[in-house]
């Protein structure tokens, strides 16, 4: 598992490659190595991750009796979600590369998309607390929410621009791929799986 050092030299990485600076690819292991362990990312996402849940468990136990609860098997079924919308996109994003001949940058791609989901998970985490603990700002949450997505699609495409060049039709197409399959994804297996609220 990276250290928190480690970890916190792949974040500035990430960040020179936001500020479009390719020295920020020096700070990032790209290779096979490299792009296994990126999936140590979900680890240390865990605590945003978590909060998500407890989120998703009071939404959901809204819909039922008071009487009732959830166990073990609820959060285990969260979790098959959460590592599906996790594993999905980056194989539908290597298969992206193998068409169009981007083979050899599929791992710098994974290094890059895991570890930025980090903060990512981390802000959304944020969100949702402020949701929980405060439920009459929802309509200001809604809004912040709607910002961090527009500045996940502006941080992905100028981070993924710095590792495949800069073709916009490429660009697009890898985000598109990294992020509708995923909602579509997540909202199926909730309703397959029966922890979809209301």
């Amino acid at each position: 598992m990276p250290s928190l050092r480690e970890v916190e030299i792949y974040l500035k990485g990430l960040w020179l490659l936001f500020r479009q600076q390719p020295a920020g690819l020096a700070f990032l292991d790209l290779s096979d190595r490299g792009a296994l362990r990126s999936f140590w990312s979900a680890l240390w996402s865990l605590p945003a991750i978590l909060v998500s849940f407890a989120w998703w468990r009071l939404l959901y136990l809204q819909e039922l009796a008071p009487s009732q609860s959830v166990g073990g098997l609820f959060f285990f079924r969260l979790a098959l979600v959460e590592a599906t919308n996790w594993i999905v996109p980056l194989v539908l994003v290597g298969l992206v590369c193998w068409v169009i001949g981007l083979g050899d940058k599929f791992s710098s791609i994974v290094v890059v998309v895991n570890w930025l989901a980090l903060p990512i998970s981390y802000a959304y985490g944020t969100l949702i607390l402020m949701l929980m603990l405060v439920p009459s700002a929802a309509g200001f949450v809604t809004l912040l929410w709607f910002v961090l997505t527009i500045l996940l699609i502006t941080t992905l495409f100028r981070v993924l621009r710095m590792v495949v060049g800069d073709q916009v039709l490429t660009l697009s197409a890898l985000i598109l791929v990294l992020l509708v399959p995923s909602m579509i994804l997540s909202e199926w297996l909730q309703a397959y799986l029966g922890i979809l609220p209301g």
